[in-house]
């Protein structure tokens, strides 16, 4: 196991991020070498041959494995709730992390249909972040521990982590994070979360507008923007993205919430998220476009914005079908199929 770093401040992340390791290229030359012997028509699988590719070279090894996915979901409140942003009150973080733990949640039954583990990650749901209307939501060292917490939990014997979250309040953090990072109209990243109308769509994108601009002179980098509108389970989402890459775990996002917390990493550095996947298309309205600015493709589309990590989850049953050909398909010389002329 990877001895991760000690961090005390935003800075050491910022060291961190200047040396991590990249793509293991020995176990993409191997899975590049066996894909074309396999019996079938080159491509013709499509995306399943460039995804185990992918995860064997994320995962530092050949053959790829897909044994022992896990599911993260990190649960933080919002203070900035107290702007009247979500239809549901702050209390229902809280009975979800319970939901969760009982098995009662959507989550739950993915993963036991795809064999996922899951750990559940409270963010000290009884302290919310500072209303980031009114100031930073987390100081340097705040932010900084939930990332050093989030690097921690990620298990160096998985071999996918996906990412997800639980917390009232946070699709107005992942808009704000959008808006600071990419600019544009408030109103294009913002959307009704867990269901509010359109009077409280308008609300919610000026709240985050207001936030941005208060915030602008200190936001140097996606750091500063994630510790100013970000929040503890956005945070540690950040810390695991970084966290597996040391230990050469392979990452799948989930929807709008987990992609606009590892965006700041992106803006660092645009290969600090090469480790990553996105597992599907969030409904919420600004997922797209945080999509098509981070230039990632989602493998799955199922009109789903529930969070928890849900549209990872699902699309590992799509990663497990990707090794399981890639390692187990005969050879055309294994089958003694003629190969094409």
């Amino acid at each position: 196991m990877t001895k991760l770093p000690n961090i005390t401040c935003l800075d050491d992340v910022r060291q961190i991020l200047g040396d991590l390791p990249g793509p293991d290229r020995k176990a993409g030359k191997a899975a590049g070498e066996r894909e074309p012997q396999l019996t079938k028509p080159r491509n013709s699988l499509g995306r399943l041959e460039k995804l185990a590719a992918w995860t064997a070279i994320w995962q530092g090894r050949y053959p790829p494995r897909m044994m022992k996915p896990n599911a993260h979901i990190f649960a933080g409140n919002h203070g900035v709730v107290q702007q009247g942003v979500s239809a549901y009150p702050q209390d229902v973080t809280k009975q979800m992390v319970k939901n969760f733990e009982r098995g009662g949640a959507a989550i739950n039954q993915l993963c036991d249909t795809f064999g996922v583990g899951l750990c559940v990650e409270s963010m000290d749901l009884d302290n919310p972040t500072q209303d980031f209307t009114l100031a930073p939501a987390m100081s340097d060292e705040e932010c900084a521990d939930a990332i050093q917490f989030g690097m921690s939990v990620i298990d160096s014997g998985s071999d996918i982590a996906c990412l997800g979250e639980m917390g009232i309040g946070n699709t107005t953090s992942a808009s704000a994070i959008c808006l600071a990072l990419f600019g544009g109209r408030s109103v294009v990243w913002t959307g009704p979360g867990t269901g509010i109308d359109q009077t409280g769509i308008n609300h919610k994108a000026e709240i985050i507008s207001r936030a941005v601009g208060l915030h602008k002179s200190i936001m140097h980098d996606g750091l500063d923007v994630l510790r100013c509108v970000g929040g503890r389970e956005l945070a540690a989402i950040v810390g695991a993205v970084i966290g597996a890459r040391l230990q050469q775990v392979p990452v799948m996002l989930d929807g709008f919430v987990s992609t606009a917390a590892a965006a700041p990493l992106a803006a660092m550095s645009k290969h600090l998220l090469d480790h990553c996947k996105v597992g599907h298309v969030s409904h919420e309205p600004g997922h797209k476009l945080l999509l098509e600015k981070l230039g990632k493709v989602p493998l799955l589309d199922q009109n789903m914005c529930l969070g928890e990590a849900t549209g990872a989850v699902l699309s590992v049953g799509i990663l497990k079908a990707a090794v399981a050909c890639h390692n187990n398909m005969a050879t055309f010389a294994e089958a003694g199929v003629s190969e094409k002329d």
